[in-house]
């Protein structure tokens, strides 16, 4: 097999489970816009996705590759079969499962607020969110490796449809948190994360920095005490104030140093978010 075919072996999973995701979620915020975005101000979210969702590939398929080749097993099994509910287990497993995910995710989130906020802060320097606008520093998937990857890979799952379908739901979902829609999951969005409790987490205004950390479920968020419940038309601007959200390859990339340069020589106006 050559270099390009492993490559995309590699990465053909990644980008057709997130351009499902990303194709549903646009088309929902384009038919139900809350605000207007151009098309152009798009361009940039969509270039840092391609490059992030290669890298990100290829990391998760060496992690795997080197996580089977250590050989450590599973510690826990959970009953995501068939055999203790029938079809019901095919709905209630992905949900068990994705919030199991969530909880490492919602540590993990935490650990970004709190120890690597410098790679952080370019998914939340972004000023025009959206489904395609809610990119992630490079070096990200390597830390989700260590503190999400790793752990739950000591949780196994029986046979079944859980998988798949969890890892579907989980792109959905992160596809929708960033979207500016009037679309919204109403009362259900007490127990899952939507587009309005997940805005408050970019949230410019002081009084909303460090909540809301999930990304699939608010029950780790309430159990934690790091939820907080928007208003039926709270609905705040988004970014930080020591930098702009980057526009360019190099703005992207970069950002962690220009955030760290903007801190060390701050403007009288600017209010550096607390973490």
């Amino acid at each position: 097999m050559s270099i390009s075919s492993a490559l995309w072996e590699a990465v053909k999973p990644t980008l057709c489970v997130t351009g499902f995701g990303f194709s549903m979620m646009t088309a929902v915020e384009l038919l139900t816009p809350r605000e207007r975005q151009s098309l152009r101000g798009r361009l940039p979210g969509l270039l840092f996705w391609a490059i992030w969702l290669t890298i990100s590939g290829i990391a998760y398929a060496g992690f795997r590759v080197l996580w089977s080749a250590i050989g450590i097993p599973p510690l826990l099994t959970l009953p995501t079969g068939a055999g203790w509910g029938g079809p019901v287990s095919w709905v209630v497993a992905p949900v068990v499962g994705a919030a199991i995910y969530d909880f490492f995710f919602y540590w993990c989130h935490r650990a970004q607020h709190r120890w690597l906020w410098r790679y952080h802060a370019v998914h939340h320097s972004i000023r025009e969110l959206s489904v395609v606008n809610a990119y992630h520093h490079p070096i990200e998937p390597f830390v989700q490796i260590l503190l999400i990857a790793i752990p739950t890979s000591l949780i196994a799952s029986e046979a079944g449809p859980v998988v798949p379908t969890m890892l579907v739901l989980l792109h959905l979902q992160g596809a929708f948190l960033h979207s500016p829609s009037h679309w919204h999951l109403g009362p259900l969005s007490r127990v899952v994360v939507d587009n309005r409790f997940h805005r408050i987490h970019h949230s410019v205004e002081l009084k909303h920095f460090d909540r809301n950390f999930g990304a699939f479920t608010t029950i780790w968020d309430r159990m934690f005490g790091t939820a907080w419940w928007p208003e039926r038309d709270e609905w705040p601007a988004t970014g930080i104030a020591e930098v702009d959200q980057p526009r360019t390859l190099h703005q992207w990339i970069t950002l962690p140093v220009a955030y760290d340069r903007a801190v060390a020589e701050p403007s009288p106006a600017t209010v550096t978010k607390q973490i």
